[in-house]
Protein backbone atom coordinates (compact mmCIF):
# COMPACT_ATOMS: atom_id res chain seq x y z
CA UNK A 1 0.00 0.00 0.00
CA UNK A 2 2.85 2.39 0.85
CA UNK A 3 4.35 1.62 -2.56
CA UNK A 4 1.17 2.78 -4.28
CA UNK A 5 1.06 6.04 -2.35
CA UNK A 6 4.80 6.61 -2.71
CA UNK A 7 4.70 6.24 -6.48
CA UNK A 8 1.89 8.76 -6.79
CA UNK A 9 3.60 11.15 -4.38
CA UNK A 10 6.74 11.27 -6.53
CA UNK A 11 4.77 11.90 -9.73
CA UNK A 12 2.54 14.49 -8.05
CA UNK A 13 5.54 16.41 -6.72
CA UNK A 14 7.07 16.77 -10.19
CA UNK A 15 3.73 17.85 -11.68
CA UNK A 16 3.45 20.44 -8.90
CA UNK A 17 6.85 21.85 -9.87
CA UNK A 18 5.60 22.19 -13.45
CA UNK A 19 2.41 23.87 -12.23
CA UNK A 20 4.40 26.44 -10.24
CA UNK A 21 6.66 27.05 -13.24
CA UNK A 22 3.58 27.57 -15.40
CA UNK A 23 2.05 29.98 -12.91
CA UNK A 24 5.28 31.99 -12.88
CA UNK A 25 5.49 31.79 -16.70
CA UNK A 26 9.06 30.49 -16.45
CA UNK A 27 10.43 30.06 -19.95
CA UNK A 28 7.64 32.08 -21.55
CA UNK A 29 4.06 31.20 -22.50
CA UNK A 30 5.15 28.49 -24.97
CA UNK A 31 7.57 26.71 -22.62
CA UNK A 32 5.23 23.77 -22.00
CA UNK A 33 4.71 23.24 -25.72
CA UNK A 34 8.47 23.41 -26.32
CA UNK A 35 9.11 20.80 -23.62
CA UNK A 36 6.53 18.52 -25.24
CA UNK A 37 8.25 18.83 -28.60
CA UNK A 38 11.64 17.98 -27.11
CA UNK A 39 10.11 15.03 -25.25
CA UNK A 40 8.42 13.68 -28.38
CA UNK A 41 11.44 13.93 -30.67
CA UNK A 42 14.41 13.49 -28.29
CA UNK A 43 14.04 12.34 -24.69
CA UNK A 44 11.16 9.87 -24.94
CA UNK A 45 12.73 7.96 -27.87
CA UNK A 46 15.98 7.72 -25.90
CA UNK A 47 14.14 6.38 -22.84
CA UNK A 48 12.11 3.87 -24.85
CA UNK A 49 15.26 2.58 -26.55
CA UNK A 50 17.11 1.95 -23.28
CA UNK A 51 14.09 0.40 -21.51
CA UNK A 52 13.36 -2.06 -24.30
CA UNK A 53 17.03 -2.80 -25.00
CA UNK A 54 17.42 -3.98 -21.39
CA UNK A 55 14.17 -6.00 -21.40
CA UNK A 56 14.22 -9.79 -21.02
CA UNK A 57 12.15 -10.66 -24.07
CA UNK A 58 11.72 -14.29 -23.01
CA UNK A 59 10.08 -13.20 -19.75
CA UNK A 60 8.25 -10.28 -21.31
CA UNK A 61 6.36 -12.25 -23.97
CA UNK A 62 3.98 -14.00 -21.56
CA UNK A 63 0.22 -14.13 -21.13
CA UNK A 64 0.38 -10.53 -19.96
CA UNK A 65 0.89 -9.45 -23.58
CA UNK A 66 -2.47 -10.70 -24.92
CA UNK A 67 -4.22 -9.66 -21.69
CA UNK A 68 -2.96 -6.09 -22.09
CA UNK A 69 -3.75 -6.03 -25.80
CA UNK A 70 -7.27 -7.48 -25.52
CA UNK A 71 -8.35 -5.31 -22.59
CA UNK A 72 -6.94 -2.13 -24.18
CA UNK A 73 -8.50 -2.78 -27.57
CA UNK A 74 -11.85 -3.70 -26.00
CA UNK A 75 -12.06 -0.48 -23.95
CA UNK A 76 -10.81 1.69 -26.83
CA UNK A 77 -13.32 0.08 -29.20
CA UNK A 78 -16.14 0.68 -26.72
CA UNK A 79 -15.14 4.35 -26.50
CA UNK A 80 -15.10 4.65 -30.28
CA UNK A 81 -18.63 3.24 -30.44
CA UNK A 82 -19.87 5.67 -27.78
CA UNK A 83 -18.10 8.54 -29.52
CA UNK A 84 -19.54 7.58 -32.89
CA UNK A 85 -23.16 7.65 -31.70
CA UNK A 86 -23.04 10.17 -28.83
CA UNK A 87 -20.19 12.67 -29.27
CA UNK A 88 -19.81 12.67 -33.08
CA UNK A 89 -16.29 14.09 -32.86
CA UNK A 90 -13.67 14.05 -35.67
CA UNK A 91 -11.41 11.02 -36.00
CA UNK A 92 -8.39 12.68 -34.35
CA UNK A 93 -10.32 13.70 -31.22
CA UNK A 94 -11.93 10.25 -31.08
CA UNK A 95 -8.49 8.64 -31.26
CA UNK A 96 -7.26 10.83 -28.38
CA UNK A 97 -10.33 9.87 -26.33
CA UNK A 98 -9.89 6.16 -27.08
CA UNK A 99 -6.25 6.39 -26.11
CA UNK A 100 -7.07 8.30 -22.91
CA UNK A 101 -9.55 5.59 -21.90
CA UNK A 102 -7.20 2.63 -22.46
CA UNK A 103 -3.51 3.70 -22.52
CA UNK A 104 -2.02 3.18 -19.04
CA UNK A 105 0.79 5.08 -17.37
CA UNK A 106 3.14 2.12 -17.55
CA UNK A 107 6.35 4.13 -17.25
CA UNK A 108 5.98 7.11 -14.91
CA UNK A 109 3.69 5.38 -12.39
CA UNK A 110 3.70 1.76 -13.52
CA UNK A 111 7.38 1.11 -12.84
CA UNK A 112 7.41 2.48 -9.26
CA UNK A 113 4.08 0.81 -8.50
CA UNK A 114 5.19 -2.63 -9.71
CA UNK A 115 8.57 -2.31 -7.98
CA UNK A 116 7.39 -1.02 -4.60
CA UNK A 117 3.88 -2.52 -4.38
CA UNK A 118 4.21 -5.82 -6.26
CA UNK A 119 7.96 -6.41 -6.03
CA UNK A 120 8.32 -7.32 -9.72
CA UNK A 121 9.11 -4.72 -12.38
CA UNK A 122 8.83 -7.30 -15.18
CA UNK A 123 5.03 -7.16 -14.82
CA UNK A 124 5.01 -3.78 -16.54
CA UNK A 125 7.29 -4.73 -19.47
CA UNK A 126 4.60 -6.60 -21.49
CA UNK A 127 2.29 -3.59 -21.23
CA UNK A 128 5.10 -1.30 -22.37
CA UNK A 129 5.74 -3.52 -25.39
CA UNK A 130 2.05 -3.69 -26.35
CA UNK A 131 1.62 0.05 -26.03
CA UNK A 132 4.86 1.02 -27.74
CA UNK A 133 4.95 -1.51 -30.56
CA UNK A 134 1.25 -1.98 -31.31
CA UNK A 135 -1.04 0.68 -29.84
CA UNK A 136 1.18 3.76 -30.16
CA UNK A 137 1.95 3.15 -33.86
CA UNK A 138 -1.78 2.65 -34.52
CA UNK A 139 -2.81 5.86 -32.76
CA UNK A 140 0.06 7.87 -34.21
CA UNK A 141 -0.81 6.66 -37.70
CA UNK A 142 -4.42 7.79 -37.22
CA UNK A 143 -3.29 11.18 -35.89
CA UNK A 144 -0.80 11.58 -38.73
CA UNK A 145 -3.39 10.76 -41.38
CA UNK A 146 -6.16 12.89 -39.89
CA UNK A 147 -3.82 15.84 -39.33
CA UNK A 148 -2.28 15.92 -42.81
CA UNK A 149 -4.02 17.44 -45.80
CA UNK A 150 -3.50 14.80 -48.45
CA UNK A 151 -2.25 11.49 -47.05
CA UNK A 152 -0.80 9.22 -49.68
CA UNK A 153 -0.43 5.46 -49.76
CA UNK A 154 3.30 5.93 -49.32
CA UNK A 155 2.69 8.10 -46.24
CA UNK A 156 0.41 5.45 -44.75
CA UNK A 157 2.91 2.63 -45.29
CA UNK A 158 5.99 4.52 -44.13
CA UNK A 159 4.47 6.39 -41.16
CA UNK A 160 5.60 3.90 -38.48
CA UNK A 161 9.17 4.18 -39.78
CA UNK A 162 9.18 7.98 -39.65
CA UNK A 163 8.04 8.40 -36.04
CA UNK A 164 11.00 8.79 -33.63
CA UNK A 165 9.29 6.97 -30.74
CA UNK A 166 8.39 3.96 -32.86
CA UNK A 167 11.84 3.83 -34.46
CA UNK A 168 13.46 3.92 -31.01
CA UNK A 169 11.17 1.14 -29.75
CA UNK A 170 11.97 -1.12 -32.71
CA UNK A 171 15.70 -0.51 -32.30
CA UNK A 172 15.45 -1.29 -28.58
CA UNK A 173 13.74 -4.62 -29.27
CA UNK A 174 16.40 -5.40 -31.88
CA UNK A 175 19.16 -4.78 -29.32
CA UNK A 176 17.39 -6.94 -26.74
CA UNK A 177 16.96 -9.75 -29.27
CA UNK A 178 20.52 -9.71 -30.64
CA UNK A 179 22.47 -8.62 -27.57
CA UNK A 180 24.46 -6.18 -29.69
CA UNK A 181 24.60 -2.96 -27.67
CA UNK A 182 26.01 0.43 -28.66
CA UNK A 183 29.51 1.26 -27.35
CA UNK A 184 29.69 2.39 -23.73
CA UNK A 185 29.93 6.16 -24.29
CA UNK A 186 27.09 6.07 -26.83
CA UNK A 187 24.89 4.01 -24.51
CA UNK A 188 25.62 6.30 -21.55
CA UNK A 189 24.76 9.36 -23.65
CA UNK A 190 21.43 7.86 -24.74
CA UNK A 191 20.63 6.81 -21.16
CA UNK A 192 21.44 10.30 -19.89
CA UNK A 193 19.10 11.89 -22.44
CA UNK A 194 16.39 9.33 -21.66
CA UNK A 195 16.66 10.15 -17.98
CA UNK A 196 15.17 13.56 -18.74
CA UNK A 197 12.06 12.10 -20.41
CA UNK A 198 9.84 11.41 -17.39
CA UNK A 199 10.41 14.71 -15.55
CA UNK A 200 10.15 16.65 -18.80
CA UNK A 201 6.73 15.18 -19.66
CA UNK A 202 5.48 15.60 -16.09
CA UNK A 203 6.70 19.19 -15.84
CA UNK A 204 5.17 20.11 -19.20
CA UNK A 205 1.89 18.55 -18.06
CA UNK A 206 2.01 20.60 -14.85
CA UNK A 207 2.69 23.75 -16.88
CA UNK A 208 -0.53 23.15 -18.81
CA UNK A 209 -2.68 23.18 -15.66
CA UNK A 210 -2.71 26.89 -14.66
CA UNK A 211 -5.98 28.39 -15.86
CA UNK A 212 -7.52 24.98 -16.60
CA UNK A 213 -10.71 23.90 -14.86
CA UNK A 214 -11.39 20.17 -15.16
CA UNK A 215 -15.04 19.35 -15.87
CA UNK A 216 -15.95 22.95 -16.57
CA UNK A 217 -18.93 23.29 -18.96
CA UNK A 218 -17.46 22.64 -22.40
CA UNK A 219 -17.92 20.35 -25.42
CA UNK A 220 -15.25 18.05 -23.94
CA UNK A 221 -16.87 17.58 -20.53
CA UNK A 222 -18.89 14.46 -21.29
CA UNK A 223 -15.97 12.95 -23.21
CA UNK A 224 -13.65 13.51 -20.24
CA UNK A 225 -16.12 11.85 -17.87
CA UNK A 226 -16.59 8.92 -20.24
CA UNK A 227 -12.86 8.38 -20.82
CA UNK A 228 -12.15 8.64 -17.08
CA UNK A 229 -14.90 6.15 -16.24
CA UNK A 230 -13.66 3.72 -18.87
CA UNK A 231 -10.04 3.98 -17.72
CA UNK A 232 -10.65 3.88 -13.97
CA UNK A 233 -13.50 1.36 -13.71
CA UNK A 234 -14.12 -0.57 -16.91
CA UNK A 235 -10.54 -1.37 -17.91
CA UNK A 236 -9.67 -3.16 -14.62
CA UNK A 237 -12.89 -5.17 -14.98
CA UNK A 238 -12.00 -6.08 -18.56
CA UNK A 239 -8.48 -7.11 -17.50
CA UNK A 240 -9.88 -9.25 -14.69
CA UNK A 241 -12.31 -11.03 -16.98
CA UNK A 242 -9.67 -11.72 -19.62
CA UNK A 243 -6.93 -12.71 -17.17
CA UNK A 244 -9.07 -14.95 -14.96
CA UNK A 245 -11.68 -16.43 -17.29
CA UNK A 246 -9.66 -16.65 -20.52
CA UNK A 247 -6.10 -17.28 -19.30
CA UNK A 248 -6.93 -18.82 -15.92
CA UNK A 249 -4.72 -16.56 -13.83
CA UNK A 250 -5.15 -16.54 -10.06
CA UNK A 251 -3.34 -15.18 -7.02
CA UNK A 252 -0.46 -12.78 -7.49
CA UNK A 253 -0.44 -13.07 -11.28
CA UNK A 254 -4.10 -12.10 -11.47
CA UNK A 255 -3.48 -9.23 -9.05
CA UNK A 256 -0.57 -8.01 -11.17
CA UNK A 257 -2.62 -7.99 -14.38
CA UNK A 258 -5.49 -6.04 -12.80
CA UNK A 259 -3.25 -3.58 -10.93
CA UNK A 260 -1.43 -2.69 -14.16
CA UNK A 261 -4.75 -2.15 -15.96
CA UNK A 262 -5.96 0.14 -13.16
CA UNK A 263 -3.06 2.57 -13.60
CA UNK A 264 -4.15 6.06 -14.71
CA UNK A 265 -4.00 7.46 -18.22
CA UNK A 266 -0.43 8.02 -19.37
CA UNK A 267 0.95 11.54 -19.71
CA UNK A 268 2.08 10.44 -23.18
CA UNK A 269 -1.55 10.81 -24.28
CA UNK A 270 -1.33 14.50 -23.40
CA UNK A 271 2.03 14.68 -25.17
CA UNK A 272 0.53 13.17 -28.35
CA UNK A 273 -2.48 15.50 -28.16
CA UNK A 274 -0.18 18.51 -27.77
CA UNK A 275 2.07 17.34 -30.59
CA UNK A 276 -0.86 17.21 -33.03
CA UNK A 277 -2.89 20.01 -31.39
CA UNK A 278 -5.99 17.79 -31.23
CA UNK A 279 -8.07 16.94 -28.16
CA UNK A 280 -5.72 18.69 -25.72
CA UNK A 281 -8.35 19.49 -23.01
CA UNK A 282 -9.72 15.95 -23.28
CA UNK A 283 -6.28 14.40 -22.79
CA UNK A 284 -5.19 16.81 -20.05
CA UNK A 285 -8.34 16.50 -17.93
CA UNK A 286 -8.56 12.71 -18.30
CA UNK A 287 -4.92 12.32 -17.22
CA UNK A 288 -5.57 14.53 -14.19
CA UNK A 289 -8.85 12.94 -13.10
CA UNK A 290 -7.75 9.35 -13.72
CA UNK A 291 -4.54 10.00 -11.74
CA UNK A 292 -6.59 11.21 -8.77
CA UNK A 293 -9.11 8.36 -8.99
CA UNK A 294 -6.42 5.72 -9.55
CA UNK A 295 -5.41 5.85 -5.89
CA UNK A 296 -8.74 4.55 -4.52
CA UNK A 297 -9.07 2.26 -7.55
CA UNK A 298 -5.70 0.59 -6.91
CA UNK A 299 -6.38 0.33 -3.19
CA UNK A 300 -9.73 -1.31 -3.98
CA UNK A 301 -8.10 -3.79 -6.39
CA UNK A 302 -5.47 -4.67 -3.80
CA UNK A 303 -8.14 -5.14 -1.11
CA UNK A 304 -10.25 -7.42 -3.33
CA UNK A 305 -7.53 -9.55 -4.91
CA UNK A 306 -4.48 -9.48 -2.63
Amino acid sequence: MLGLLGGFAVVGAVILVGYIAGRLVIGGPQAGFALNQVAFFVTNPALLFTVLADADLAAVFSEYVPIALISSVAIAGLYVLVSRFLFRRPAAETAIGAMASSYVNANNIGIPITVYALGDATLIAPVLLVQLLVLAPLYLTILDLTSSRKPSVRAILTQPFRNPMIIASLLGVAVAATGVRPPGPAWDSIALIGGAAVPMVLISFGMSLPGSRPLKPSPDRLQVLTATLFKTALMPVAAYLVAHHVFGLTGDRLLGAVVVSALPTAQNVFMFASRYARGIPLARDTVLLSSILAIPALIGVAALLA
